[in-house]
């Protein structure tokens, strides 16, 4: 699942992690075990928006100028989905998954590094023309606070609708996708009541822990980014927060066969990247 990583000049390596290092011991965010290409890129990102001639001049402010950290943040972190993106995912959850989640009383969905709210609204509209919104807390999570408020706003410019109304319809959507949203100067406002049932929080997969047991988590396109050591401890989160029977859907290219908690998991309809969690398999404690 990581992404093959680049090599770096040996300045340019020690100029990133002292940079890294930085960021965590000052601000508490840990990017140490992230992809070291995308963590590059990202990096480099975040010196350009800065207008900073090297990283080490990015160090420097992030130490001694707090009011640059959400850039550094925006920066270092990537928010670039669609509605309903991969619909075949959201058709399979529509059909296979939901018949198993109505035999449970109440519903907790995690939706782990959420980014800009896309994929909480894309699983709201499911669950909601599935008659299984009002039973349901959504809990979305992302460690970019900008990205968080975003969600929350449920706000996205009208040009991206035709491609979130055609991933729609192909997801076995029940209606039109206007049905959910109110459009006005370029943009387009979702339905207030679409998210009122989530909860928005900061949550961390490198450093933080379980809050709640769930019946479905949904973390797509975010592994890819994270070494072998931090995909395997998400992993293991998604694991521990799992109820027995409870499922997980992973992106498009991310997989569990090569994590060490594997076996705590079944097939369920792997080519879409969902699986169920084994009702017999104890969970190692991610630390």
């Amino acid at each position: 699942m990581s992404v093959d990583p680049v090599p770096l000049r040996a300045a340019d390596a020690i100029e990133l992690d002292l940079f890294l290092e930085a960021l965590n011991r000052r601000h508490h965010y840990d990017f140490r075990s992230y992809s070291r290409a995308s963590l590059a890129r990202r990096a480099e990102l975040a010196r350009e928006r800065l207008g900073c001639a090297t990283l080490s001049e990015v160090q420097g402010r992030l130490l001694h100028d707090p009011a640059v950290l959400p850039d550094i943040i925006d920066a270092m972190t990537v928010q670039v989905s669609e509605l309903f993106r991969d619909p075949a995912y959201y058709l399979a959850l529509r059909r296979e998954v939901i018949p198993h989640l109505r035999t449970f009383p109440s519903l907790k969905v995690w939706v782990a590094g959420c980014a800009d709210g896309e994929e909480l609204y894309s699983l709201a509209i499911l669950f909601r023309e599935e008659g299984l919104f009002d039973r349901t807390m959504f809990y979305a999570t992302e460690i970019n606070r900008r990205a968080l408020a975003r969600a929350e706003a449920g706000i996205y410019d009208i040009d991206r609708l035709p491609v979130f109304s055609q991933n729609y319809q192909r997801a076995g959507g029940l209606g039109s996708l206007s049905d959910y949203y109110t459009a006005a100067y370029g943009r387009a406002a979702f339905d207030r009541g679409l998210r009122s049932r989530t909860v928005f929080t900061e949550h961390n997969l490198a450093t933080d822990q379980v809050f709640s047991e769930v019946q479905l988590v949904s973390c797509r396109n975010v592994l890819i980014y994270f070494d072998g050591t931090l995909q395997d401890r998400a992993v293991g989160l998604f694991a521990e927060a799992l109820a027995r029977g409870g499922f997980l859907g992973l992106g498009s290219h991310e997989t569990l066969r090569f994590s060490t908690h594997a076996a705590s998991f079944a097939a369920f309809a792997e080519p879409d990247r969902i699986w169920r969690r084994n009702a017999d398999q104890e969970t190692v404690h991610a630390r």
